[in-house]
């Protein structure tokens, strides 16, 4: 069974930077997909990065392309979020989640059947 916790949230101004860990354990050959999403008050859970654990292959949603990076360390089965230049609305509760189906270019919560705890960023103006 596949556990999952994150890590590393915290508060910072807009424009700064925050890296999120997803401790990982119980992943095996049948986890084809790793990926970080995020949740706003009165909105629905969204999609942000996702990462092939094999090959280390990345996609990502257009609210964060160019400004996230996802990135795993296969020795640790860590799996981070990257963030740069955040901003206010980028204020959530971050969650990491597994898959045993492929990654793709559409990031479903419904194609995710592990989830971990989550951790709160928030971004001040």
């Amino acid at each position: 069974q596949v556990q999952l916790v994150e890590s590393g949230g915290g508060s910072v101004q807009a424009g700064g930077s925050l890296r999120l860990s997803c401790a990982a354990s119980g992943i095996s050959d049948i986890t084809r997909c790793i990926g970080w999403f995020r949740q706003a008050p009165g909105k629905e859970r969204e999609g942000l990065a996702t990462i092939i654990p094999r090959d280390g292959s990345a996609y990502y949603t257009y609210p964060v392309k160019g400004r996230f990076t996802i990135s795993q360390n296969n020795a640790t089965s860590t799996i981070y979020l990257q963030m740069n230049s955040l901003k206010p609305e980028d204020t959530a509760m971050y969650y990491c989640a597994a898959s045993g189906g492929y990654c793709s270019a559409t990031i479903s919560t419904r194609d995710f059947s592990s989830w971990g705890q989550g951790t709160q960023v928030t971004v001040s103006s």
